[in-house]
């Protein structure tokens, strides 16, 4: 038979080549959404036994559930560098909350601003102050609009409009930001253009309030754990304050069905413009629950350690175009895996720098049913890094969103990132682990003593079960390969994938 391609013009070849690639003949819209400390349990179709969360339940009974999904680092602005990166936040400086990324990073908002999408960001930012003359703010990440804050926010959120001086918005802050979502997303339709937004929610960060029907919903949890009391910030004083733990879950507990909310609101809204179908909705928490809230997980740890309890956060994916009939993958993933991903989506090309991220498009089409590199998790020796010339100047780096929570004597946050030109010794410490898809290892230091645990998974899913001296083969095999990785990361820490 004859090749059925032979006869066409090469032209034309050439553009039924390109639309394999990108998937569809329309590129997709996509919505990224990320809670702010929500862990891998809190969600009704994770069995969580308290919260009521059905839009993230329906979204993973019809959509890609991602069972094995992990933040890239325990806490939100290094996660947050890698979702817009596809790099651990390591090699670029973000090592902790309030450490800016650097300016020289290429983001997924660059690229795809690129292939003709409009980018908007809107909610909680971290990663540098989001004022019109800050290096790090969205727009110089290449979103075209945003309405952002720097940290974390609550009810009656101050926010900023393009870099703007903030201004007080009246209401639930989910549902604020999701409402100028849409609106963004109306402006793309006047403008013919796909678009890529961001909602960064400020929900479920401490401290806790929620709309008094939310809250009546918990009215429940303060008998069941008041027993118990939890040290957290005051809404009144923005200093730490002693509380009973129930009356902080329902509160809690409130805002993450308030979220759940609000996202049904931005899928109602897709769906009467007809945008659904072809639009990407892709949620996941930034690092795992905090201790006041960790109540219920069977997994161990909690927010800041390099366990599970500390990463593994909900995942799900909704694209009714390419994802027909539910999903759910057990392969392990990561935060960094976002930005290679939508590049084979949308035939991008990804920067040619180290990712640490992999396309899943193997998973819509299950032919990656098995993770080919594994995932690193490290939390690098702040205390150890004694190079501390800016690599921002101060000033750019000061913060003008206010919140609750005081840093010291001030509303706002200072963010920080540093030239690391030389790569010590003591640079390579740090709690961290590696993760493959048969075995987790995990290394903690402290001090001169270092603890090396070795777990099987997915079956010993609280970690308990330490058998590192059951298997030296296999711990010294993963230490090797951590070190050549840690190698590769502080490679690009002193600023050589600039060059």
């Amino acid at each position: 038979m004859p090749n059925k391609f032979a006869l066409l013009p090469t032209a034309v070849f050439i553009i039924l080549l390109n639309s394999c690639t990108v998937f569809a003949d329309a590129l997709p819209n996509i919505i990224l959404l990320m809670g702010d400390d929500h862990g891998w349990d809190e969600t009704g179709y994770n069995n969580h036994p308290h919260l009521i969360t059905p839009v993230l339940d329906e979204m993973a009974a019809t959509g890609l559930r991602l069972d094995r999904f992990y933040a890239a680092h325990p806490s939100c602005s290094p996660t947050r560098g890698s979702v817009l990166t596809g790099r651990h936040p390591n090699r670029y400086g973000t090592f902790v909350p309030n450490h800016s990324f650097r300016p020289e990073e290429i983001t997924i908002a660059q690229l795809l601003k690129k292939k003709g999408y409009l980018c908007g960001h809107f909610g909680k930012w971290h990663l540098g102050p989001v004022k019109q003359s800050s290096p790090t703010n969205p727009g110089n990440a290449g979103f075209d609009e945003w309405l952002s804050h720097d940290n974390f926010f609550e009810l009656n959120p101050i926010l900023s409009h393009n870099g703007a001086d903030p201004e007080m918005f009246s209401g639930e802050s989910s549902d604020i930001i999701v409402t100028a979502a849409t609106k963004f997303i109306a402006r793309a339709k006047r403008q013919r253009k796909p678009f890529f937004i961001v909602i960064w929610y400020g929900s479920p960060h401490e401290p806790y309030s929620g709309l008094k029907n939310d809250l009546a919903l918990y009215d429940d949890i303060p008998a069941k754990y008041n027993e118990q009391v939890f040290r957290l910030t005051s809404n009144k004083t923005g200093r730490p304050v002693t509380r009973p733990l129930g009356d902080i879950l329902r509160e809690r507990y409130a805002e993450i069905t308030a979220m759940d909310r609000s996202i049904g609101v931005l899928r109602d809204y897709l769906t009467k413009k007809n945008e659904r179908e072809n639009t990407i909705l892709w949620y996941c928490g930034d690092n795992g629950t905090p201790g006041d809230g960790i109540v219920t997980s069977p997994l161990r740890g909690k927010k800041g350690e390099v366990y599970d309890g500390g990463i593994r956060v909900p995942g799900v994916i909704e694209w009714p175009a390419k994802i027909n009939s539910p999903m759910v993958s057990q392969v392990n993933s990561v935060t960094s895996d976002i930005l290679p991903t939508l590049c084979e989506i949308t035939g991008v090309a990804s920067p040619a720098v180290p990712l640490d991220g992999i396309s899943l498009t193997g998973l819509l089409d299950n032919s990656l049913e098995s993770r080919p590199t594994p995932l690193f998790f490290w939390k690098f020796n702040k205390a150890a890094d004694k190079q501390q010339v800016p690599w921002i100047e101060k000033d750019l780096q000061i913060g003008t969103t206010p919140l609750v929570k005081m840093m010291g004597d001030i509303y706002t946050r200072i963010f920080v990132n540093y030239k690391h030109p030389e790569i010590l010794p003591t640079d390579y410490t740090g709690n961290r682990a590696m993760l493959s898809n048969n075995y987790k290892l995990v290394i903690r230091d402290n001090g001169d003593e270092q603890t090396i645990e070795l777990f099987r998974v997915p079956d010993d899913i609280d970690e308990t079960h330490n058998i590192a001296s059951q298997y030296p083969d296999i711990v010294s095999g993963m230490q090797n390969k951590m070190i050549q990785w840690q190698n590769s990361v502080l490679q690009s820490l002193t600023g050589a994938d600039y060059k």
